[in-house]
């Protein structure tokens, strides 16, 4: 089974999606999935990402070697996210293949710190309410860590980590990350 999972920004998040995505896909029973992170063409951010043209181009380009596509975004607390989400996911999911779509609560960034044992002073709830997870709690993080000289800014060390604890990740962003393993699980 070949997986391409499509992020917003491929510079940033495929350190955080490739270790989440392989591991997750291991605890649904299919180790064995290839797990790849869109590269070309890279979107640029969640606009491009939304543009049916643009996820044409991708689907078009992968025909026949992908089986399961994953679009990744953050929701940036835009409501109507979601709708445009399922809109795309009618418009390339076929019998051949799969186009799920998902939208982090609130961004992606969240999914790692969901998978980390955070400072005692901080409250999930409070995190899981910020609209600006990356900048009011995960920078943070990184810099308490002394992460940030690190690939991705931290994000390739903590995407790891944060793998490890997939269940917990599930449990806790079950709005987004929990519901698309569902979804995933169920997937041809």
């Amino acid at each position: 089974m070949k997986v391409l999972v499509i992020p917003e920004d491929f510079h940033n998040d495929h350190f955080i999606l490739k270790p989440l995505f392989e591991r997750l896909f291991r605890s649904i029973g299919r180790p064995k999935a290839n797990i790849q992170i869109c590269r070309d063409p890279l979107l640029g951010g969640v606009a491009e990402a939304l543009k049916s043209e643009r996820i044409s181009e991708i689907v078009e380009q992968y025909q026949g070697m992908i089986d399961i596509y994953v679009l990744c975004i953050d929701r940036d607390g835009k409501e109507g996210r979601r709708r445009r989400l399922d809109q795309l996911e009618l418009k390339f999911g076929t019998q051949q293949q799969t186009f799920l779509a998902v939208n982090a609560w609130e961004e992606i960034e969240t999914w790692v710190l969901a998978g980390m044992k955070l400072p005692k002073n901080w409250s999930w709830q409070a995190v899981r309410a910020e609209i600006h997870v990356k900048e009011t709690y995960f920078d943070q993080f990184v810099n308490q860590r002394n992460l940030s000289e690190t690939p991705g800014g931290g994000r390739k060390t903590l995407g790891e980590e944060a793998a490890r604890r997939i269940a917990a990740i599930r449990r806790k962003c079950s709005e987004d990350f929990g519901s698309l393993a569902k979804r995933l699980e169920k997937a041809k």
